[in-house]
């Protein structure tokens, strides 16, 4: 499928991208993607740190795959597209500093512009779940990618929110990979530390749990009590979402189990959580339980509903560098520019 339109009024053709940050895990995980997608063509890879030094130096796993070499330079009218792969904080300021061309779209990966955190109102930034935003991304100019938690967790939810199941507060618990901490060493990311260890971080307390907040008040029916962190402002009668993160002993995906207290029978959940993905090109219902390995290395989400008692258990696992970053930006990439969703995006999982 050829692009319908760019931005610089091109029809057919490559799609050009512009990659900032890209020396850190999530600009390696995009590089590697886009070398195979069907249509894109990466104009610029910038990383001041390693300008002139080649991308497969840095990036090993893709010695043999390119000869392409970080740039200090960002030629914005050469592209189509530049995605940020910053630390979180960074991409509001360098916008403030570089201006982007009117026509250049922007996928930033940082949490500036998320709901609860920058209104997309304010910002003219669209907040890039496909399951529940694909309108307004496929017209988006500006947009800002989930969190990997953030997918992980609401991908779990959604159903159930719009069903009205959240009537009493909700438990989280989830465990993510060292990938999730990004490329730069920390005491909690070294191998010594991390291998065979287990820990809890940021309870109650995580930066996504507003935009999971946001996205499951945005599908619940009117009567639905509200839904708020455990330290926000959701008002009298607001569910909590009890959020516990865990570092995990391994790389890279992340597993979540929630348990959601209801009187549903498990058929009704079971019927409303396939009809909610029964569209989705990447999250899929399992009707046998799901395990990481069958994430790892794709851009899928897998969900799986049990029932015990009153104890509606909900497991959900991606790839936190893949449907939790990278490859969930291509796939909102390839909706804002009219190609096919699953582009460059059809990965076997490392089920061993």
């Amino acid at each position: 499928m050829t692009i319908n339109s760019s931005p610089l009024g091109r029809t057919g053709g490559g799609l050009r991208v512009g990659i900032l940050g890209a020396a850190g895990y999530t600009g390696g995980e995009l590089i590697r993607l886009l070398l195979n997608h069907p249509e894109a063509e990466i104009v610029f890879a910038n990383s001041e740190s390693n300008a002139g030094n080649l991308v497969s130096d840095i990036h090993e796993g893709l010695v043999g795959d390119t000869d392409l070499r970080f740039t200090s330079d960002m030629p914005f009218d050469q592209v189509d597209v530049v995605f940020f792969c910053f630390g979180h904080g960074k991409s509001e300021a360098f916008l403030k500093e570089h201006p982007i061309p009117e026509g250049v779209k922007i996928i930033d990966m940082a949490q500036d512009f998320r709901w609860g955190a920058n209104p997309d109102e304010r910002t003219g930034f669209v907040y890039g779940l496909p399951e529940i935003n694909r309108s307004q991304i496929v017209s988006a100019q500006r947009l800002a990618n989930p969190g990997c938690f953030a997918t992980c967790i609401q991908l779990g939810l959604l159903p159930a929110a719009q069903m009205g199941l959240l009537t009493h507060d909700v438990a989280v618990n989830a465990i993510t990979g060292s990938t999730g901490a990004g490329q730069k060493p920390s005491a909690t990311t070294h191998f010594s530390w991390r291998m065979g260890n287990m820990s809890i971080y940021k309870a109650f307390t995580h930066q996504h749990l507003h935009e999971i907040c946001h996205s499951l008040n945005h599908v619940r029916p009117a009567e639905a009590p509200r839904v708020s962190s455990p330290l926000g402002e959701g008002g009298e009668g607001a569910v909590s979402i009890d959020f516990i993160p865990y570092r995990g002993d391994f790389a890279r995906g992340i597993f979540a189990t929630i348990v959601v207290r209801t009187d549903a029978s498990i058929d009704n959940v079971i019927e409303g959580y396939k009809a909610f993905y029964r569209d989705a090109a990447f999250t899929h219902y399992s009707d046998q339980p799901i395990d990481l390995k069958q994430v790892v290395n794709t851009n899928k989400c897998l969900v799986h509903c049990e029932k015990y008692g009153n104890k509606l258990l909900v497991t959900s696992c991606i790839d936190n560098l893949l449907k939790g970053a990278v490859g969930q930006a291509v796939q909102n990439m390839n909706l804002m520019f009219g190609l096919d969703e699953t582009a460059g995006l059809r990965l076997k999982a490392s089920a061993f």
